[in-house]
C-alpha cells in the first residue's frame, strides 16, 4: 500500500538494510573551514548507515567548492522534477498555450443541437482552475493534493476550479445552442493514459480538472457532539458522499478517514474539534475523462444549455475520427495561461500529477503519444544541456518510480546547462525559495541569514519499516542555486539516502538539516 505524507513522493514497503561506506577524502574539495563544518553534519551519528551525495560549485567558474560522493547514483525523490520540468520547458516551450476546444457534431435547429458536443482535451494542466482574478496561475504552499497526508494543513486556492469549463459552456450558449439532444463527449486521446508514480491523484490524462480530485471540506458543527459540516469542491452529482463526522472536544486532534465504496462514491468518517479550522481532505477520481464530462454537462446547464446527457453514467456513442475535427464547427475554445506558469506550480509545491504528465506532453511535442516516448526525448534534451546520460535513470516525471536515480553531479550539470538557456529565468522563478514559499516555506526560520537567498527543489521519499515500526527515509534531497553572504553564486545538489528514523521522527528533521547545510554554505 502506498501512502502520501509530505509534498513530495512517498512509497511504503518493506525496507532492506543498506549500509554505505564513508566517502574517501579524495571525494571532498573546498576550503577547509567550510569542509569541516559540512563534514560535521554529514558524518553525524544519525547518518551512520546513510549515503550522502553532495556537490557545490561556483556558478561562474564551475570550480568545485565542496564534494562528497558526487558521482553516486542516488534516489532523488522529487528533485526528479528539476529534470522533467527542464525537459518540458525546452521541448514544449515556456510560452506555449494549450487550446481546449468544443466541437458540435450535428445540425442546430431553432437552438437545439440534434447531435453531440465534443470537448477535445489539449493537455492543459489547470484549465483555468488556478487562475486568480488577474488571470495569473497561483498556488498555496501546502497544496491540496497532499491533504490526505495527515501531517499538513492543506489549503485551497481562492480560485474557481471550474473556470475553464464554465467559460466553454458560456461560449456554447453564445453560439446559439440552447439544448443538446445528443451526447456530451470528452476526447482525451491526445496521449495514452498513464499512472503517476507519486502520492496524491495519479490518473494521468490529457484532461485535468481540479487536479482530478474532489476536495472535501470539513468544518465543526454548532457544538461538541453535533454533526460536523461536510461539503465538496466542486459540488457535483458525479461524486456521491456519505458523510458521518462528529464535532469533538476543543483542542482534540482530527480523526478523519475517506474510503471509496464505488467508482464515484466515497464515505467520510471521524471527528473534528469544535474549535478547529476547516479541514481539507481529497478524493482522487479514477477516470478524469468521465469526471470532466460530468462537470461539463453541469456547466452547460448552469449556462442555460439544456444538456440531455445524464451526469452519472458513462457517455454513449463514439468519438469522431481525429481527422474529422476540421469539418466539425468549433463552438467554444479555452486558451491556457503560458505553460511556464503550470511548470512553476509543479516546482513550487512539488505537484506530482503535473510532473507525471510532463513526459506525456514532451512526447506530444515530438509527435509521440506515450510517457515512455517522452522520457526518451527527455534524455535527448538533458544530453543537449550537458548532462551525462550515464548519471541518471528515470521511470517517470515525479520522482516516485523505483527506477529514479541521479547523481549530484548530474543535477549540477542540469542547473549549469539550464542557466545558459532562455528558459532559465522562468525555471529559476518556479523554484521554492528558502524560508519564503512553496515546499521550502518553513525549512528555516524568518531570522535565518540564508532566508530568501536559496532557490531550490526539494525531495522526500520514505518507506515504512514494518519490522521495526518506524520509517526509513529513502531520500531527502535539495538542489538549486544560492547567493552567498559574500555575493558568490553557487549551484548545488544535496542528497541523503537510507536514513533510519527513530520512532516519532519524520522527514521534516532532515529537511531542517538540509536547511542548516544551506546556512553553512551561505555563510562561507
Amino acid at each position: 500500500m502506498r501512502q502520501a505524507l509530505f509534498p513530495c513522493v512517498w512509497a511504503v514497503a518493506a525496507a532492506a538494510g543498506l549500509v554505505a561506506v564513508p566517502a574517501p577524502a579524495a571525494d571532498q574539495a573546498g576550503p577547509s573551514s567550510l569542509g569541516k563544518k559540512l563534514d560535521a553534519v554529514l558524518d553525524g551519528p544519525d547518518y551512520k548507515h546513510a549515503t550522502w551525495g553532495v556537490l557545490v560549485v561556483d556558478a561562474k567558474t564551475g570550480e568545485t567548492v565542496y564534494a562528497r560522493n558526487p558521482d553516486a547514483l542516488l534516489a532523488p525523490a522529487s528533485v526528479t522534477k528539476l529534470f522533467s520540468c527542464a525537459a518540458a520547458l525546452v521541448a514544449v516551450g515556456p510560452d506555449t498555450r494549450f487550446e481546449t476546444a468544443v466541437h458540435q457534431r450535428g445540425l442546430v435547429l431553432k437552438g437545439t443541437l440534434l447531435g453531440d458536443l465534443v470537448l477535445v482535451a489539449a493537455g492543459d494542466l489547470t484549465l483555468g482552475g488556478r487562475a486568480d482574478k488577474s488571470g495569473k496561475t497561483v498556488f498555496k504552499d501546502k497544496d491540496h493534493t497532499y491533504a490526505n497526508s495527515g501531517l499538513m494543513e492543506a489549503e485551497l486556492t481562492d480560485t474557481d476550479p471550474l473556470a475553464g469549463l464554465d467559460a466553454l459552456a458560456r461560449q456554447v450558449k453564445a453560439a446559439g445552442i440552447n439544448r443538446v439532444e445528443g451526447e456530451v463527449l470528452v476526447d482525451d486521446r491526445l496521449f495514452a493514459r498513464a499512472r503517476g508514480s507519486g502520492s496524491g491523484p495519479d490518473a494521468v490524462s490529457a484532461i485535468t480538472v481540479n487536479d482530478n480530485l474532489v476536495d472535501v471540506i470539513i468544518e465543526p458543527g454548532e457544538g461538541e457532539g453535533k454533526p460536523a459540516r461536510v461539503r465538496t469542491r466542486p459540488e457535483t452529482a458525479f461524486a456521491q458522499v456519505d458523510a458521518l463526522v462528529a464535532t469533538g472536544p476543543a483542542g482534540s486532534a482530527p480523526e478523519i478517514t475517506l474510503s471509496g465504496v464505488g467508482p464515484t462514491q466515497f464515505a467520510v468518517r471521524g471527528r473534528i474539534a469544535k474549535d478547529a479550522k476547516p479541514l481539507v481532505r481529497i478524493y482522487p477520481v479514477e477516470d478524469p475523462s468521465l469526471f470532466a464530462r460530468a462537470l461539463f454537462v453541469e456547466a452547460l446547464r448552469r449556462a442555460g444549455v439544456a444538456a440531455a446527457a445524464p451526469v452519472v453514467r458513462p457517455a454513449g456513442g463514439s468519438l469522431p475520427g481525429k481527422g474529422e475535427y476540421d469539418k466539425l464547427p468549433k463552438v467554444a475554445a479555452f486558451t491556457s495561461a503560458p505553460f511556464h506558469e503550470a511548470v512553476g506550480v509543479t516546482l513550487k509545491v512539488s505537484h506530482n500529477l503535473y510532473a507525471s504528465t510532463l513526459p506525456c506532453l514532451v512526447a506530444v511535442a515530438k509527435g509521440e503519444r506515450t510517457a515512455e516516448a517522452g522520457l526518451r526525448e527527455e534524455r535527448r534534451v538533458l544530453e543537449s544541456l550537458g548532462v551525462d546520460p550515464g548519471t541518471f535513470s528515470f521511470g517517470g516525471g515525479a520522482g516516485g518510480a523505483n527506477a529514479d536515480a541521479v547523481s549530484a553531479r548530474a543535477t549540477v550539470q542540469l542547473l549549469r546547462g539550464m542557466a545558459k538557456r532562455p528558459e532559465w529565468e522562468v525555471y529559476k522563478a518556479g523554484l521554492p525559495v528558502l524560508g519564503v514559499d512553496g515546499t521550502l516555506a518553513e525549512t528555516v526560520g524568518t531570522d535565518s541569514p540564508a532566508r530568501g537567498k536559496v532557490h531550490a527543489k526539494t525531495g522526500t521519499l520514505i518507506w515504512f519499516d514494518n519490522a521495526n515500526e518506524r520509517f526509513l527515509l529513502r531520500s531527502k534531497a535539495l538542489a538549486g542555486v544560492m547567493t552567498t553572504k559574500a555575493g558568490t553564486e553557487l549551484q548545488f545538489a544535496l542528497f541523503v539516502n537510507n536514513v533510519p528514523l527513530p520512532k516519532g521522527v519524520m522527514a521534516t528533521r532532515e529537511g531542517k538539516v538540509l536547511g542548516k547545510l544551506c546556512e553553512i554554505i551561505y555563510d562561507q
